[in-house]
């Protein structure tokens, strides 16, 4: 299967933080059309690669959609649309200059591990085919 015109969330799969993230877009999502794959898998590294992206950052929340790979506020902001509706209105904070958004980005990544303890992504039997670092999903 080819993934170039999927949307695919990139996460760092050992932080807790990150993976109640990935669970709060499953909950949240419009309809099931977002992919994922933890930083570590190697279905990330050979896309990475294979569209001359540097090296991924584990502490960096990547989204990629309509062949571009967005990172940090920029990605949660691309990801938004996919949403429902409550969600949609955080749009509005995209009126913050990126520099700012993105120095809180890098606050919250910082202490990230800290602020979520202990949680691993268990996807439903439909929702597994949905994530990217799977040996059978490659």
């Amino acid at each position: 299967m080819n993934y170039a015109d999927k949307n695919i969330v990139f996460y760092d799969g050992d932080c807790s933080f990150c993976n109640r993230s990935v669970q709060f877009i499953l909950r949240w999502e419009r309809k099931p059309v977002i992919y994922f794959a933890a930083l570590q898998s190697d279905f990330a590294k050979d896309f990475f690669a294979a569209n001359n992206c540097p090296e991924p950052d584990l502490s960096t929340f990547y989204f990629y959609s309509n062949f571009l790979l967005y990172s940090k506020s920029s990605a949660a902001f691309a990801l938004i649309h996919f949403l429902k509706f409550p969600l949609k209105i955080a749009y509005i904070f995209k009126l913050i200059p990126i520099c700012y958004r993105d120095r809180l980005y890098d606050a919250i990544a910082k202490r990230r591990q800290k602020l979520a303890k202990h949680f691993c992504i268990v996807p439903s039997k439909d929702q597994i085919s949905r994530f990217l670092s799977t040996t059978e999903n490659k």
